[in-house]
């Protein structure tokens, strides 16, 4: 190998670790998974909550405002930080339960139209986004225009998941309880295909994020409701508030461990 071939490779080399350097995203551990569902509970919660106290238009209005301006803060932030990255997602969260719940309550659609609306929503983002970077990995979300996929990409798993998690509780008869055990259930059978060599890493990224949307909703929900609807009677409040300190430790323990941030 000549000295330009080692220059070159070292160049290369220098520009991948800075590429992963940039990352605007945590890498996927196990931290990673259990602040995920965190923060779908703690967004359907809040999300009720917000609606019953200050009326649907006014929350919707409210909550779109704080995303809007937590977005803002996370695409100019020069790398991934915890802090930043689940406000954000925590902001997506409420404000997707309330787009899903719009449909449903405001324009009177069934949810499973809007299951259906929204996945092919999904699918459209997720097309567009393939097409136009060739790849739907979160390790390559390191310029302004994939990140801008992610996060639509993230937007609307948290609405399709929060119209499912209806549907399999309410329209299909399910009830909360018993819909937070199935999508448990099929939250860990994409890390299983994973394992076993039979589905690929990025497909089964996806698939597990968006089945942690109606998971942690499903039981959050289970913890808040009246006893008559099958829940525990806690209240949205105190189950908005509880799920919300949880994630704080979390996201702290992870801003001082550094323990999700990629490094190669």
């Amino acid at each position: 190998m000549t000295i330009g071939q080692l220059d070159s490779t070292g160049r290369h080399a220098a520009s991948r670790h800075a590429r992963h350097a940039l990352s605007k995203v945590p890498e996927v551990t196990v931290y990673f998974w259990i602040t995920k569902v965190l923060t779908t509970g703690m967004g359907e919660a809040c999300s009720d909550f917000l609606s019953h106290a200050f009326g649907p238009v006014p929350a919707v209005g409210l909550s779109g405002l704080v995303l809007a301006g937590v977005l803002w803060v996370q695409f100019r932030a020069p790398r991934y930080k915890a802090s930043i990255y689940w406000t954000a997602v925590a902001m997506v969260s409420v404000f997707g339960t309330m787009a899903a719940d719009v449909l449903h309550v405001g324009l009177h659609i069934p949810y499973g139209v809007s299951t259906a609306f929204y996945l092919v929503v999904l699918l459209t983002v997720f097309a567009l986004w393939n097409t136009s970077e060739k790849t739907l990995s979160i390790h390559s979300i390191h310029t302004p225009r994939r990140e801008a996929f992610y996060w639509m990409t993230v937007m609307a798993t948290f609405a399709l998941g929060t119209a499912a998690g209806d549907l399999t509780a309410t329209t299909l008869g399910l009830g909360y309880f018993s819909s937070g055990v199935m999508f448990a259930v099929f939250f860990a059978i994409p890390g299983l295909l994973y394992r076993s060599r039979m589905l690929g890493s990025v497909m089964a990224f996806w698939l597990s994020y968006i089945i942690t949307r109606p998971l942690g909703a499903s039981f959050a929900d289970w913890m808040a409701v009246s006893h008559a609807r099958g829940g525990l009677n806690m209240g949205l409040g105190p189950v908005t508030v509880a799920w919300l300190i949880a994630i704080l430790g979390f996201v702290a323990y992870l801003a001082v461990s550094r323990r999700d941030v990629q490094t190669q």
